[in-house]
């Protein structure tokens, strides 16, 4: 018999979930708690499956009626109800999806992979040139020009590797939507196509070896924050990139046994890298413990203590003292690299001193915790070079057997 609303309205719940059948697969759930919930049952493609129509009395025996016979049409045609459902709520969501949404969820899947650099810098890429121009934009309306327009705005303040990055990021985030169902085609291709050319590429200024004295002195002398000045001269002594530096909390450190271990999730190359640290570089970290050490970063903002020193500190002080062009913070890197090699070190000692891999990606794989001791020796006697030439000793080079 055909359900009527005075049986569904006085059916009680039992001790096990009941059902009370109306027809053509149209049936109400009773559950245990009392809830009355309108099912359909029926088959396709020869599997028997199950559509929720709704609870009651939201949906009356009339509407539960009537989203049957829908269904059932629906089958007629050989189209799963269910199936036609879900499409039709993802048609829902992609259609009012703005490209904010669609970008966030894009940083929230890969930032766990990434180093904490470029989670910061993808963030503010998006914050800053990408989602203040499309972020409100439906996702699926966004062209490809309008793509070209907000890159090249980027270009025209001169900031090419910012536009070449977006350019990348623009490609993931709408190819991250086609894989997730809510575009079906990428705007942000072939945007490379009509880059504005790159300048020639310009290394990171560094003065000479003989130079380092003057700089160094010079450092001691000008207004600059006191963490600044020894944050030039551990990159001095170490090597290691500014954002390593800047961003080091004091639990990588273990001074006892001279070592700075930093973890795989702040390395460029994702992978951890232990660094030796000289006699002088200890001495200047047992100086900033008595300043810093009750925070957890050596580097601490000076507004903000949980955050690190401005990434743009080092190289403003370097500016300040003169050396606009001539040194960077990454450029000591690149001086130590040039003093080093002419010198005569093993170059995969120097190499893996500065954190770079191999293009070998076997022997890389195999070497990436080897010469620790070597380096050890190596930077203990570059730092004692140093002291020895801003003492004013004539410090000749010496060759090293590979």
């Amino acid at each position: 018999m055909p359900l009527t609303d005075s049986a569904i309205k006085t059916a009680k719940p039992k001790e096990k979930p009941y059902k009370l059948s109306d027809a053509h697969g149209l049936y109400l759930e009773i559950t245990c708690s009392g809830s009355k919930l309108w099912r359909l049952k029926y088959r396709i493609a020869g599997k028997e499956k199950k559509l929720a129509l709704g609870p009651y009395p939201t949906v009356s025996l009339a509407q539960a009626r009537q989203k049957r016979e829908e269904a059932r049409e629906l089958l007629a045609r050989e189209i799963d109800p269910s199936a036609e459902r879900k499409a039709a709520k993802q048609a829902q969501r992609t259609n009012g999806l703005t490209f904010e949404t669609l970008a966030l969820e894009w940083f929230e899947y890969n930032a766990p992979r990434w180093a904490e650099s470029t989670r910061d810098k993808a963030k503010l890429y998006l914050e800053k040139d990408i989602n203040s121009v499309i972020g409100a934009r439906p996702v699926k309306t966004i062209t490809r020009p309008e793509l070209v327009e907000l890159v090249r705005k980027v270009e025209a303040r001169g900031a090419l590797n910012v536009a070449g990055k977006i350019r990348q990021w623009l490609h993931q985030i709408f190819r991250f939507g086609l894989a997730s169902g809510v575009v079906e085609a990428n705007p942000a291709t072939d945007l490379d196509v009509i880059a504005a050319p790159q300048r020639a590429t310009r290394h990171h200024p560094h003065v000479t070896f003989a130079e380092l004295p003057e700089l160094l002195a010079k450092a001691e002398k000008a207004n600059i924050n006191a963490l600044t000045r020894h944050a030039i001269r551990l990159l001095v002594l170490t090597a290691v990139r500014p954002g390593e530096l800047r961003q080091a909390p004091w639990s990588e450190f273990d001074l006892a046994g001279a070592t700075w271990t930093i973890p795989k999730e702040r390395m460029k190359a994702r992978r951890p890298h232990v660094v030796p640290l000289p006699l002088q570089a200890i001495a200047i970290l047992r100086q900033l413990e008595e300043i810093t050490g009750e925070y957890p970063l050596v580097f601490p903002g000076q507004n903000n203590s949980d955050r690190p020193m401005s990434d743009n500190t080092i190289n403003k002080a370097l500016r300040l003292m003169g050396y606009e062009g001539r040194q960077t913070g990454h450029g000591f890197r690149h001086l130590l690299s040039t003093e080093l090699n002419g010198r005569g070190y093993n170059r995969d000692w120097i190499e893996r001193q500065l954190a770079h891999g191999d293009n070998n990606e076997i022997r890389d794989t195999y070497n990436h915790a080897n010469y620790l001791e070597q380096r050890r020796e190596m930077m203990q006697a570059w730092a004692d070079s140093i002291g020895a030439l801003c003492a004013g000793a004539n410090v000749v080079s010496i060759k090293r057997n590979a």
